[in-house]
């Protein structure tokens, strides 16, 4: 259980990726403790179905639904044609004011969301786009045995069409490629078409199953 977004009131819970799937009950004493924290809202990670069935069961509802698609990384990607490097932690300030203006309020990233971003796989690239000494765009890819995970995309939205975000996920795949990993995952909420429409251009293959971000509120 950590805050969301930096809301001491709204908590992310989901379930532990290195042990079993909760039950409902305990789901459910997980939300009464939030409670007495004072907690009125909780959100989910993005969930299989599989994994969102005891969040269900707890009466958790759908907040979002999302694409998951893959890549397979079988040869080594075309080369980033925009300037990039590694990210440092003075980019922050720029990422995070980029990252407001690229999602929605819900999806917004704060300082905590990106260090947890970051440390969310056992490897991670931390890669920012450069023009004229500004930060254009950013990406976070985790790497996790032989998958990696694009975790965050952002470009800043006046510079859409350009060519940016496509120099980003190449970067991300050929670190990926370089590390030995075979297959990529990414996902992106349904109604955000022009991510998809740039990841399915890129190689990435929209999945049968997608994944669900749920929520619980407290009952008025």
């Amino acid at each position: 259980m950590t805050p969301w977004q930096g809301h001491a009131f709204i908590a992310l819970i989901g379930p532990s990726r290195a042990q079993r799937s909760p039950t409902p009950s305990e789901i459910l004493a997980c939300i009464e403790a939030l409670r007495q924290r004072g907690v009125t809202q909780a959100v989910t990670p993005a969930l299989s179905a599989f994994e969102a069935e005891p969040f269900f069961q707890a009466g958790f509802t759908q907040h979002e639904a999302l694409h998951l698609l893959a890549r397979y990384i079988d040869t080594e990607p075309p080369k980033p044609t925009h300037r990039l490097r590694r990210g440092r932690p003075w980019d922050r300030p720029r990422v995070l004011e980029l990252d407001s203006k690229a999602f929605e309020q819900f999806w917004q990233f704060d300082s905590f969301s990106l260090k947890e971003a970051r440390r969310a796989t056992p490897a991670h690239r931390f890669t920012v786009a450069v023009a004229d000494g500004d930060v254009t765009g950013y990406a976070v890819t985790g790497r996790a045995g032989g998958r990696g995970y694009l975790q965050r995309l952002a470009v800043d939205p006046n510079l859409h069409g350009q060519g940016i975000g496509s120099s980003l996920v190449h970067d991300c795949l050929r670190w990926l490629h370089r590390k030995g990993v075979g297959m990529a995952l990414v996902n992106t909420q349904e109604r955000n078409t022009r991510a998809l429409e740039l990841y399915e251009r890129l190689g990435f293959v929209r999945q049968r199953e997608g994944l669900l971000v749920l929520r619980w509120d407290e009952p008025a």
